[in-house]
């Protein structure tokens, strides 16, 4: 109620001692409104002529506008339908059950905090200093202070009567308790015997109540009357601001008449201009929406069409495309809300196909005839498809070309072996049912003709394979050498981007200032960089869109198309031209690894190869066969292989060792074979040698004649001539003649056959020096056993080893010390620098058979020492002379010298004898000493003499011991 809040009395305005209040000016009431630039006139003022003249863009005054709009807000208020007023007026339109809701916060309003009124704070802040100031310092006169002092006394005095629950803010006489405080019904019985005490009471309750409303109404009526100057001031302005906004609603219309002929005269034309050029590019960029729905609508379609003719490139370069016109330019469009997704099941049956594609492509082209053609199998398939699958990052696709080699590579030897078996009346195939078996049936030349035939066979497979994988490497080498160059290009844009960062400026404040610009003028109006950085479609200033004549090439419809789907054409080594576009999303090193384990792919062609090879080598190797070859089978299965070897590391380039190691196990075996064999016939030939000097046959004679140059090879069998060469006694090395027996002959053959199986046989080359020492060893270990140890006694049954046995085996080993140097020099020739060690071994073979030699000749030596021993022992110096004993000396030097002057060669002779005719002196100068026999030229020096001469003459004049130095003189020398 309003009568709960005391309001200060208001003095009336005629008294004199009344607070002043300050009139309101009718023309300060409002504050100017300031003008918005460039768009409204000034405030106006009442007067027409003040109005800005200056032309704007606002709502003409026949539209219709909120300011036509007119609420009666008390009716709007106070709803007679409603029990009683509601604190929100809303409910009157919108029903009872409306519930305000919090408003979203105006973007356009801004956000008003205490800060906005800090500068009126500023302000007011001194004015309400200096007014507490005046307040506290001016009392107020007598008479309104009594006044006022008395009327606010009675008032206060008259309020004080009025209960105090009626002045609660809270009071409702709907609630009982406040019901019961005001009417006590206490004071009310319906009793018969207190009627008239009850009906006094209400009336008395009524007329207090009365009295509590005349009080309150006094009061109201004493403020009212208070505040009345302020009322009629109210009404006075109202008038007077109903004269102004009439005034102001004049120059409003007259301004909106002026600016509506501006409108026509000046912005209309220009306006519709405007608006027409931009309906006219909406209409142009609709038509060429529309064209390239239609060219999207008809991918499917094409898509089908290329992959019909195995066109996997250009299918996968079209669901790009369509896909970043999807995202781009036609994204939302409702009719298009599954082809992206249809596009990607399309392309993971592209990439199933390819895969499938490249499988049967690499079935057809390594199982086509193997004949002598490496010719590519269609090459544009090829490279399609590895651009295909490059493009889909399906970097495994060598794997599947691996894959069908190994199943190639059986079939080849199982093909050639149903040939050649088919070709062979021996072999039954229908009893023999295994190709094993039945390739186990061929003799070796049939064996080895098959062996031919898949060697070939694989050397014709490997350079196709070649041929393929270097057009695949060539495919991957070529999109790193484009995504090196797209990277160059990159750099050098990047680098001449400094020099165009003013045009770079300028273009960016068009893009952002001038963004209607481009939507309301063509796109050939724009400046050329401009239009560059709008759309790369126009060629001309002037030019219209897409073309129309086709609608089913991507690259004409979009941005995208034409700006990222750059291509670049190169051409393969086959000269199959291809073009590569920019979006081989491939790193320099994933095809790095690609091209690296493509290469290896060729490695691994290779080794399949020699693996199937050894499979099959294996195979017929189960029963003995290999081992069971001969020198010469041996050697051309061994020159085969090693030629094949070869074949497959100048084509591959790399060397394999499956096979490498195959042909040396077995080369191993042959070696062990080769060398037991021959090691058991030269036992078996000394075991039964009885050290005879032999005959040499021509061919004998004609091996050691080929051997004569340094070169060591086997002669080839000359035909039989019509008179067969007679056998000669000796055999001629280089002009010296050597008696020899036949195990040495046939040692000599078995010697060159060592070094002729190194030749053929590069690869056994140490094993071959290593068995050669050995049998170089067992020989000179085993003739010393039977001729200096007197072995041959028992194993042959000689009676004795005679001097002529002794000096024939001195010969025999000095012919195979001859040959050891040439033996040396030809294994030096084939081994490693490495495997240089190896030739100690000869050094070692060399001195034991020097050694064995020396031997001999000491035993010859030893032979007559003790029979000089024995003779002159016995020697006596008297008559006659020559005595018995030097002409039985003289018998026996006649019998050494007859033994060994054919066998020996001259100069060994004379040493040898110089070595017996010192044993001669030492014996002769003892038994002297002995006998007391000195050089005194008595009878006993003379007989003495006559002997020495005697036996000297005699020896002298054996054959080649004529210039023989025998210096007998050293019989007489005395010791000192």
């Amino acid at each position: 109620m309003a009568s709960s809040h005391s309001s200060s009395p208001v003095p009336q305005s005629n008294s004199s001692d009344a607070f002043f209040k300050k009139e309101m000016d009718a023309t300060k009431c409002f504050r100017p409104v300031q003008s918005l630039p460039d768009v409204c006139p000034k405030e106006p003022t009442g007067d027409p002529s003040n109005l800005c003249d200056s032309p704007s863009l606002v709502v003409d005054q026949h539209r219709w506008t909120i300011y036509h709009s007119k609420v009666n807000l008390p009716a709007a208020l106070n709803d007679p339908r409603l029990a009683k007023r509601e604190s929100d007026f809303f409910t009157k339109t919108w029903g009872v059950d409306f519930v305000d809701t919090e408003v979203t916060p105006s973007f356009y309003l801004p956000q008003i905090t205490k800060e906005h009124f800090a500068l009126y704070q500023q302000e007011i802040t001194p004015r309400e200093k200096v007014h507490e100031r005046c307040k506290n310092i001016c009392t107020p006169k007598d008479t309104f202070d009594r006044t006022l002092l008395h009327t606010h006394d009675k008032s206060r005095t008259d309020l004080e009567q009025v209960p105090k629950i009626f002045m609660k803010p809270d009071f409702a006489l709907e609630d009982s308790l406040t019901f019961n405080a005001v009417l006590p019904w206490s004071h009310f019985s319906t009793a018969g015997g207190k009627g008239n005490r009850d009906a006094a009471s209400s009336k008395l309750l009524q007329e207090k109540l009365s009295h509590y409303l005349d009080i309150v109404e006094v009061n109201i009526a004493h403020q009212i009357s208070l505040r009345s100057e302020a009322f009629f001031h109210a009404m006075t302005s109202q008038h007077e601001m109903q004269d102004y906004l009439r005034k102001t609603s004049q120059a409003v219309k007259l301004l909106r008449e002026k600016i509506s002929k501006i409108d026509k005269v000046m912005c209309e034309g220009s306006l519709r201009v405007l608006r027409l050029s931009l309906t006219r590019n909406n209409c142009i960029k609709v038509y060429n929406k529309l064209k390239l729905m239609a060219t999207v609508h008809q991918t499917q379609p094409t898509v089908q069409l290329l992959l019909s003719t195995s066109e996997f490139v250009g299918a996968l370069d079209l669901i790009a495309t369509t896909q970043e016109v999807l995202q781009q330019e036609l994204q939302g469009i409702h009719s298009f809300r599954h082809l992206g997704s249809q596009l990607c099941e399309l392309e993971k049956l592209i990439d199933k196909m390819m895969i499938a594609e490249f499988s049967t492509y690499a079935r057809n082209d390594l199982n086509r005839p193997l004949e002598d053609d490496c010719q590519i199998l269609e090459e544009e398939r090829l490279v399609s498809l590895v651009f295909g699958l490059l493009k889909q990052r399906k970097l495994n696709f060598y794997e599947i070309y691996g894959d069908e080699m190994i199943i190639t590579a059986k079939n080849i030897i199982k093909q050639c072996v149903v040939n050649t078996v088919s070709q062979i009346e021996e072999i039954d195939t229908e009893v023999v049912v295994k190709l094993a078996d039945q390739m186990r049936m061929m003799n070796f030349p049939q064996w080895f003709d098959l062996l031919k035939s898949i060697f070939s066979k694989f050397t014709i497979f490997l350079k196709r394979i070649k041929a393929t994988l270097y057009t695949i490497h060539s495919v991957v080498f070529l999109v790193l050498d484009k995504n090196q160059k797209t990277r160059d290009l990159e750099d050098t844009l990047q680098k001449n981007s400094a020099k165009d960062s003013t045009v770079d400026t300028e273009v960016a404040y068009l893009t952002h200032e001038g963004l209607f610009i481009s939507d309301a003028f063509s796109e050939g109006d724009l400046p050329p960089v401009a239009a560059d950085t709008t759309s790369q479609r126009n060629t001309s200033p002037n030019s219209e869109p897409c073309s129309s004549d086709s609608v089913s090439e991507p690259e004409c419809t979009t941005d995208s198309s034409s700006s990222k789907e750059h291509t670049s054409s190169s051409v393969t080594p086959g000269g199959v031209e291809m073009m590569i576009s920019d979006d081989m999303k491939l790193t320099d090193l994933e095809l790095v690894r690609l091209a690296n384990n493509i290469q290896e792919l060729l490695y691994n062609a290779s080794d399949i190869c020699h693996d199937r090879s050894v499979k099959f080598l294996m195979a017929r190797a189960k029963d003995g066969f290999l081992e069971k070859l001969n020198s010469n089978e041996f050697v051309a299965l061994s020159r085969l292989m090693e030629g094949f070897i070869l074949d497959t590391e100048q084509i591959c380039g790399r060397k394999s060792m499956s096979l490498r190691g195959a042909l040396q196990s077995q080369a191993n075996r042959f070696v062990n074979r080769f060398h037991e064999e021959r090691k058991t016939k030269l036992s078996l030939l000394l075991d039964n040698e009885r050290w005879k000097q032999a005959e040499v046959p021509a061919e004998f004679q004609d091996l050691v004649d080929s051997v004569s140059d340094g070169r060591i090879s086997l002669p080839e069998k000359k035909p039989a001539a019509t008179e067969e060469r007679k056998p000669t006694e000796f055999l001629i090395v280089e002009g010296q003649k050597y008696a020899t027996v036949g195990t040495v002959l046939l040692l000599i053959r078995i010697i060159l056959e060592y070094c002729q199986c190194v030749d053929n046989i590069p690869s056994i080359t140490t094993d071959m020096l290593t068995r050669l020492s050995d049998l170089l060893k067992y020989f000179n270990s085993r003739s010393c056993q039977l001729v200096l140890g007197a072995g041959a006694l028992q194993v042959v049954g000689l009676k004795t080893i005679t001097t002529k046995n002794l000096a024939l085996s001195s010969r025999c080993l000095q012919l195979i010390v001859h040959y050891i140097p040439i033996i040396r020099a030809h294994f030096e020739a084939r081994l490693q620098p490495k495997q240089f060690s190896m030739l100690r071994h000869f050094d070692h073979i060399m001195k034991d058979y020097h050694d064995h030699i020396a031997e001999i000749s000491a035993k010859l030596v030893a032979i007559m020492d003790s029979l000089f021993d024995k003779l002159l022992s016995k020697y006596e110096v008297k008559a006659p002379v020559p005595s018995a004993c030097f002409r039985n000396i003289c018998k026996q030097m006649a019998k050494m010298h007859e033994a060994i002057y054919d066998l020996l060669p001259e100069e060994q002779t004379q040493m040898l004898f110089l070595r017996i005719n010192a044993s001669y002196k030492l014996h002769l100068k003892r038994q002297l000493a002995h006998l007391n026999v000195v050089n005194d030229g008595g009878p006993l020096n003379g007989l003495v003499t006559s002997d020495v001469a005697f036996y000297t003459g005699n020896l002298q004049a054996l054959k080649g011991l004529k210039n023989l130095d025998l210096n007998m003189a050293e019989i007489w020398e005395q010791k000192r």
